[in-house]
């Protein structure tokens, strides 16, 4: 493993399963187009300081972008849902559907349940990866990849979690242009899930991903 990659069983990590890091929370307030969110984040989860840049930019984007609709009833992904931001802005989009934030790290888990409870939205589902059905098939995915967890355990991850999109689904993601952003859409265009580049800003790639045909 090279000498700066963080090693999964590394406790002070956002992917390790059970942090060991102090407590230290934060609280920080998201701003959408319908209102304003307030969340917690903690040591030991991602994006530990608050809105980290990548979901910044990705919320501005997503937030005019006017995909297609999705039906009432439907089941959204958020994968490594860290304190939920994601998953938060998803549930007040879209109140009709069921959205499952997912992410190994307990703590994270624990947060982002906390968060959905604070700010009212009865619509998040907070799962482990194993926890969620393998026969749920999803109309949307958002999220902010894991991408330090390796470019082979990233790559497991999304074949995964690509395979769960319904027949007409749409993955988005956002990627850090120096970390391999161009050829991840590359790769996952070569398994047959066609990519786009949805938007590129402040060095980050947003990416749109369609089920495969």
């Amino acid at each position: 493993m090279p000498k700066n990659t963080p090693s999964s069983s590394d406790p002070q990590h956002y992917f390790s399963e059970t942090p060991q890091a102090p407590s230290r929370r934060k609280e920080f307030a998201l701003t959408g187009t319908d209102g304003e969110l307030t969340l917690s984040t903690d040591t030991g989860v991602f994006s530990q300081h608050g809105l980290d840049k990548g979901t910044s930019v990705f919320l501005e984007v997503m937030a005019k972008h006017d995909g297609a609709p999705i039906a009432s009833g439907s089941s959204i992904c958020d994968i490594g849902c860290g304190s939920g931001a994601i998953a938060l802005t998803l549930a007040v989009r879209y109140p009709e559907c069921t959205i499952y934030a997912v992410d190994t790290n307990k703590r994270a888990r624990d947060i982002c349940q906390e968060n959905a409870a604070r700010n009212g939205l009865k619509n998040i589902v907070v799962k482990a990866p194993e926890e969620v059905d393998s026969s749920i098939r999803f109309a949307v995915m958002w999220t902010n990849p894991p991408i330090r967890i390796g470019k082979s355990a990233l790559h497991d991850l999304l074949e995964l979690w690509l395979a769960r999109l319904d027949t007409d689904g749409t993955a988005f993601l956002v990627v850090n242009k120096n970390l391999g952003a161009d050829s991840l859409a590359q790769w996952m265009t070569g398994l047959s899930y066609p990519t786009t580049r949805l938007a590129s800003r402040n060095g980050f790639r947003v990416l749109e991903v369609k089920a495969r045909g």
